[in-house]
């Protein structure tokens, strides 16, 4: 069942145009974007002003990001932001997807493009890393989940490249970005944390991890904490944008710890999903949690704003549906995601499963093909239609998710009661009452906009107009309604799908 209620109980007037206005850059994997936030002290408004599409480039060296056009249309946003705004603009802000980097010469010049995080090579590379540092203490000084994206197993990867042994400088994708804007080359913690190479308990770089496993030292910048003021536009960035040299705002540049910033949640009982290509699943703590528990049930601990830290799980997420999609169109059946969905919730329920997270799942490729061959493997019927194949993905993730939060309970001690669904996917009505019902916890589901949100209003505690995390999630609280989706109170054959959902996790981690 689902309850609709607003945020404010007593809405403010409309937002004047000529209230304080910023431009988050939100760099998505599957699209980025440029909107505008304007803030008048007690609610934010959003508007988009330019989104496009990120495509990786496959190239003889792999897969690569456009990070040439991800700048171009950074100056596109500010170019459209500075014609919408009414106002002048206050300042921008960049955030992005994190373990992806760029190296910079000594000249401060791109060494190539960056590598995209589901490119193969680094195949092999976390074998490589416990060969030189045993994995529990990697976790104990990184405390990050063992994924082969990493940013530890690409610059493993790249050992001996002229590449590397040129690289004076590494700047993850946010903080390029608002290198490229500023001139001013540093590392924003809550992105740097993403990295496997940050201590999380020091809030500096893992400098003695670094020199053990062989990575190069000298490349990693100072880092400076969200809300800091990077710089100015450059003079030839504002002329192009036809804007005066603004502030560039160093914000929670993760999108998920801006997204996490933007959860309009009160109290500590809560948990946060914050559902797209990926969905992070976790709990704010106010320090690591780097106990064995949690490296066997493979947290990450990464950093949040106020010195918060995000211990949380990377859950595939919504990458199972873009892949699918990406199949069937070019197979000739180009199915919108809402017509993907409305086919999942009108086929049978409890159907097959897969773990979200096997490892054949990661790269790009035929999606359906590799979950029907996951299906058969585990003795289970294959699914055929496409909304068979959706519903077992929807609801894979669903289970899936009630797996992260128990475990979450088991390694902080503390109970979870609420789940705050945030990002594209709260808009997926089946996915949060399939969610509300696996977990038995309700789910509020928005805000869509979570992490320009954070975005924005990091921005505005920078300028001094908000003074807190907390004012910041009030401040959500006050601009976003929310969607309640209440579990069932007969739940008996979601536990009997668990069952099922954590006899595939344990199968996945064994093998």
């Amino acid at each position: 069942m689902t309850e609709k209620r607003s945020g404010p109980s007593n809405p403010v007037p409309p937002i004047t145009p000529s209230a304080p206005a910023y431009l988050a850059i939100d760099l998505g994997a599957e699209s980025g974007r440029g909107v505008l936030g304007r803030f008048d002290g007690e609610r934010v408004a959003l508007q988009e002003v330019h989104r496009f599409p990120n495509v990786p480039v496959r190239l003889p060296s792999g897969l690569h990001w456009d990070a040439l056009r991800l700048f171009s249309e950074t100056t596109a946003a500010l170019v459209k932001a500075a014609s919408s705004a009414r106002t002048e603009l206050e300042s921008v802000g960049v955030d992005a997807w994190g373990v992806d980097f760029g190296l910079l010469d000594r000249d401060g010049v791109l060494l190539g493009n960056p590598y995209h995080y589901r490119d193969r090579r680094t195949e092999g590379m976390s074998a490589r890393a416990s060969e030189r540092v045993p994995r529990e203490q990697i976790y104990r000084a990184t405390g990050i989940q063992e994924m082969p994206i990493n940013t530890l197993y690409q610059l493993l990867a790249m050992e001996g490249s002229p590449q590397l042994a040129a690289a004076e400088t590494l700047l993850t994708i946010p903080d390029l970005i608002g290198y490229w804007l500023s001139g001013v080359a540093a590392g924003e913690a809550t992105i740097a944390s993403t990295t496997q190479l940050y201590d999380p308990s020091g809030g500096d770089w893992a400098r003695g991890l670094i020199a053990n496993l062989g990575v190069p030292p000298h490349i990693f910048p100072r880092l400076i904490p969200p809300g800091t003021k990077l710089g100015r536009l450059l003079p030839h960035v504002a002329e192009e944008a036809g804007v005066e040299r603004l502030p560039v705002i160093a914000v929670a540049s993760h999108d998920t710890a801006s997204a996490v910033a933007a959860v309009p949640a009160e109290g500590e009982d809560f948990a946060y999903i914050s559902s797209g290509t990926w969905s992070l699943v976790g709990v704010e703590m106010p320090h690591p949690i780097l106990a064995p528990e949690a490296m066997a049930a493979n947290f990450t601990n990464e950093g949040g704003l106020g010195g918060t830290v995000r211990l949380l799980k990377n859950v595939m997420g919504l990458w199972l549906l873009q892949g699918c999609r990406r199949t069937w169109a070019r197979e000739g059946r180009d199915l919108t995601y809402e017509e993907m969905v409305g086919l999942a919730a009108a086929a049978p329920a409890f159907g097959p499963l897969i773990d979200p997270d096997h490892p054949s799942l990661l790269p790009h490729g035929d999606m359906p093909a590799r979950i029907r061959t996951l299906c058969r493997a585990h003795g289970q019927q294959e699914p055929v239609e496409p909304g068979e194949i959706v519903r077992c993905a929807l609801e894979s993730l669903a289970l899936k998710y009630r797996w992260v939060l128990e475990k979450l309970e088991e390694v902080t001690g503390r109970g979870i009661n609420v789940v705050h669904v945030g990002g594209g996917g709260s808009r997926n009505e089946l996915l949060c009452t399939l969610t509300a019902a696996a977990t038995g916890r309700p789910v509020l589901a928005g805000p869509v906009e979570a992490t320009a949100l954070g975005n924005v209003l990091v921005q505005a505690l920078a300028h001094g107009r908000v003074g807190s995390a907390a004012e910041i999630r009030a401040v959500v609280r006050r601009s976003v309604e929310v969607v309640r989706y209440d579990p069932p109170a007969d739940r008996s054959a979601w536990d009997g799908a668990f069952a099922r959902m954590e006899r595939l996790v344990a199968a996945t981690t064994k093998g």
